[in-house]
């Protein structure tokens, strides 16, 4: 567990976790955000990543920290799947997990619903609704599909915290200011109907999805996640900058939803900045947490340079393993406690700000955003 005087997190994305037994090499392909094998005498395990998960994940399961991964996966095996997933969530010391319930497999399995995953984990769970994944379940006509998109997303969100979108990984993230008129949202609607529906990456229909969460969530009170940044080979790296969003916030502003950047590495820098100069984006560092290793640390300084305070989140965006979810959080916990012993060495901040602050990040941001 923890230490005591640590606060709690309130994970603010995330995704379910899988209980069952994995190969070796299945486990070490959730270590990785790509979704082809490992080049030839290569493992996601000799990463940055593979390092943090080596480094906080063993002492939960009885071993020292570092062991080797050939170590850690046979007492992973001993324990059992559903033993080790219980000790490395309940190691996590998270409070709330709000939960993206657009993924329900990894590595070819079911992940866990979220009634199974509470109990799992001992937390308190909640559902972000994937806005992309409801739409893509409306039939036609095309006449009357926008009128049944908004339906059947106001009625999926009303019992969540969140929408989510994904639009970064179908077109990328430059949004026209102007909403989609109705008659050509129809005529894309026809197109892709007759097309046979399946997922959606028609532009006309993904910005008109996009304004529809808008609606929905002014309506409901609740906030638009949206992913940026990196990602898997499904999404074209430079179309997922922030800041290609600027035109759509300022266009959304007047609805007062608030809009939450996920991760948004490489482009964190551009995420604060968005946070900085509008009042309703928040942002947080996700899974780039975890994946950039020992330099956690300076990745949360460089969000901070802008980032205000009041607008930063912590989530791990964990997805399959357990082991995401310890890592995400002891990631954080030890990048921004080594980033303000920093400052407060060199007499930028107090020890009560830097209390502040940490609580803030860790829990009160999330908690105030999304009325928990």
């Amino acid at each position: 567990m923890p230490p005591p005087d640590v606060p709690a997190l309130v994970d603010h994305h995330c995704h379910s976790v899988l209980t069952a037994e994995l190969a070796d090499e299945d486990l070490a392909g959730l270590l990785t955000e790509s979704d082809r094998p490992p080049a030839p005498g290569t493992s996601p395990f000799d990463s940055a990543l593979g390092l943090a998960v080596r480094r906080w994940c063993p002492p939960a399961l009885g071993l020292p920290a570092h062991a080797p991964a050939e170590e850690y996966l046979a007492r992973r095996r001993e324990l059992g799947a559903p033993e080790a997933t219980r000790r490395l969530l309940a190691a996590a010391g998270l409070e709330t997990c709000l939960v993206d319930t657009g993924l329900t497999a990894a590595a070819g399995r079911s992940l866990l619903p979220l009634d199974a995953f509470a109990e799992a984990a001992g937390v308190r769970v909640r559902e972000v609704v994937r806005l992309e994944r409801i739409a893509e379940a409306v039939a036609g006509p095309a006449g009357g599909w926008a009128r049944a998109v908004h339906e059947a997303l106001a009625a999926a969100a009303s019992g969540a915290v969140a929408v989510k979108s994904v639009l970064a990984y179908r077109t990328g993230l430059e949004v026209p200011a102007e909403r989609p008129g109705p008659a050509e949202v129809a005529a894309a609607a026809g197109e892709w109907l007759r097309a046979g529906g399946g997922r959606l990456t028609d532009r006309v229909l993904l910005h008109h999805l996009l304004w529809t969460a808008v609606d929905v969530c002014a309506d409901l009170g609740l906030p638009l996640q949206l992913h940026t940044g990196f990602g898997d080979p499904d999404l074209t790296l430079h179309r997922a900058d922030p800041s290609l969003l600027a035109g759509f916030v300022r266009a959304a502003e007047p609805t007062g939803v608030p809009l939450v950047l996920l991760h948004g590495y490489p482009y964190h820098r551009q995420a604060a900045w968005l946070a900085h100069v509008f009042p309703l984006v928040h942002t947080d560092l996700g899974l780039t947490a975890s994946y950039v290793g020992p330099r956690v640390a300076t990745v949360l300084g460089e969000m901070l340079e802008l980032a205000p305070f009041g607008k930063l989140l912590f989530s791990s965006d964990a997805y399959g393993l357990p082991e995401l979810y310890l890592v995400g959080a002891a990631q954080f916990r030890h990048g921004l406690g080594t980033l303000l012993d920093g400052w407060r060495a060199d007499g930028a901040c107090t020890a009560a700000d830097a209390e502040r602050l940490t609580r803030r990040v860790a829990a009160g941001n999330a908690r105030r955003l999304y009325a928990l």
